[in-house]
């Protein structure tokens, strides 16, 4: 022990205190060689010149008792090594339960903030839904407006009674996409229909960039008082005449809006039935459904009170196609949407007759009774069919008539073939010389209702027949020019996909 005593002091493991050194060195002596006497005088001086010391040997003396002399720093080890022990002792008892403690705090400071996150999320997906809502169906507004014209007896027609007295016409759920054209799935009495009205604004026929056409304000100020039924007849050929073109049947049709005029079916139209039917005119849809109204794939006109009319309801809104959630949309490839469209579709002999149908429709408008139209939307959105699988038209809005198109596109200026395109599928190519768009469509609407019905048709198609009518799909696609320049070859291949489609599906009970 004392062996051990004399190398602790004489190698001096742990140095004294720095101001303790000091005062040795300057009393001549070191520290490996102090007699007890001269030790305490040293440990006096230092604690006399540094007063703190004398406090921090105090407070250790308590808490770790020591020896004098040369057995004082040998104490001094052995308690520090003490203290560190019991230091790490208590560490490692006390270490697992403060990362516990540290590691649920920051559980549930994680958690906590996804909950936030999660609330604003949701909150922000509410407010944008709601607002969205609120600014796009307004049909309160668009009743109150027509009832109120109605009242004061500037509007009438066969459905104003039924909205605005009886209360018999019902506005259901909202289906607009665009403010000023609002769109209802509507109920009156016994039939189902849809309710389209227009706010403050009509839709009119024009050339635009955007899809929707040029807005005009409509003030119900034509025709006005004094206008005799002739006259009245006479402004309605007008019109027609500038949206269908110089056709040698015009008087019929014009007929035929007279007919539509008169909703109460008294016999002869009153001056606000008139002002109700020219409003209409201004709607490439009502025209079309006037046009076409004994065809077989156009929804049948139901009413009208002003600008507002009623026509049939499709039960199925769409040719194929699935609906997503925005949010999810923005994740989905361009291919995989592709073929989810695919995923819900009827079977093939019933897919085979609604494609019949939509072949039937461009057939209609194609040097149909009152001059041509052209579909410059022909996604599936725009079609859809009933429970039979008859194919009718959705909307209609974009269908016009091809007089009008061609008088209107060939103003419009131009630097590239782009700057010639009304909708999605209406194009024209721009004359680099004049820096005009040129009048003619550089597809007919058969090619672009082949280019649509592609992959629903090829989709689970019979195999005995799907390699001939790919052949027969891919040279309709193919089809350029307007139809005029190309008739005889538009009618064959129309006529060849009919067939072959309807001899697969003729013995079956889906036809």
């Amino acid at each position: 022990m004392r062996a051990a005593k004399a190398i602790l002091c004489r190698r001096n493991p742990f140095p004294a205190p720095a101001p303790f050194m000091q005062h040795a060195r300057k009393a001549g002596v070191s520290s490996g060689g102090l007699s007890p006497q001269q030790l305490q005088r040293s440990r006096r001086g230092a604690e006399e010149k540094v007063p703190y010391l004398s406090a921090a040997r105090g407070a250790f003396a308590r808490s770790c008792p020591t020896g004098n002399g040369n057995d004082y720093w040998v104490d001094v080890v052995r308690c520090a090594v003490s203290a560190m022990a019991r230091g790490l002792f208590s560490w490692a008892w006390l270490k697992k339960p403060y990362y516990i403690q540290a590691r649920f705090s920051y559980l549930r400071v994680k958690y906590l903030f996804f909950s936030w996150l999660a609330v604003f999320v949701g909150s922000w997906v509410v407010y944008v839904q709601y607002s969205a809502y609120t600014e796009l169906c307004r049909g309160h507004d668009c009743k109150r407006t027509i009832c109120d014209r109605y009242r004061k007896g500037v509007i009438d027609g066969s459905a104003c009674s039924s909205l605005c007295d009886k209360e018999t016409l019902y506005l259901g759920k909202c289906l607009s996409a665009k403010p000023n054209n609002q769109v209802y799935i509507g109920s009156w009495g016994d039939l189902e229909g849809v309710v389209k009205c227009q706010l403050e604004e009509v839709l009119r026929y024009d050339l635009g960039s955007e899809m929707e056409p040029r807005k005009e304000a409509v003030l119900f100020d034509k025709p006005t008082r004094g206008t005799s039924v002739e006259k009245f007849k006479e402004m309605v050929f007008s019109l027609l005449k500038a949206k269908v073109g110089d056709q040698a049947n015009l008087l019929d049709l014009a007929s035929l809006v007279l007919a539509v005029a008169d909703g109460n079916k008294d016999g002869h139209i009153s001056l606000a039935e008139a002002k109700s039917t020219w409003a209409l005119l201004q709607l490439n849809e009502f025209l079309l459904m006037v046009t076409l109204q004994d065809k077989e794939h156009t929804p049948k006109l139901l009413g009208f009170c002003g600008d507002l009319y009623v026509m049939e309801k499709v039960q199925y809104t769409s040719l194929y196609g699935i609906s997503v959630p925005w949010l999810v949309e923005l994740w989905i490839p361009a291919g995989l949407r592709r073929s989810m469209d695919q995923w819900f579709t009827p079977s093939w002999p019933r897919k085979a007759k609604i494609s019949i149908g939509l072949l039937e429709f461009v057939e209609d408008i194609f040097h149909g009774t009152f001059g041509n139209f052209l579909v410059c939307d022909m996604s599936a959105g725009s079609f859809g069919y009933n429970d039979k699988h008859d194919l009718k038209v959705v909307d209609m809005r974009k269908v016009v008539p091809e007089a009008a198109f061609r008088e209107l596109i060939r103003d419009r200026r131009c630097e590239a073939d782009e700057d010639c395109v009304y909708g999605a599928d209406c194009r024209t190519t721009c004359d680099q010389t004049k820096k005009r768009c040129t009048a003619e469509v550089t597809r007919p609407n058969l090619a672009k209702a082949c280019q649509s019905l592609k992959d629903y048709l090829l989709r689970g198609a019979p195999s005995e027949i799907r390699e001939e009518l790919e052949k027969q799909l891919y040279s309709c696609i193919a089809l350029r020019g307007s139809a005029d320049q190309m008739e005889m070859e538009h009618s064959l291949i129309l006529n060849n996909l009919k067939t072959l489609l309807w001899k697969k599906i003729s013995h079956t009970k889906d036809s």
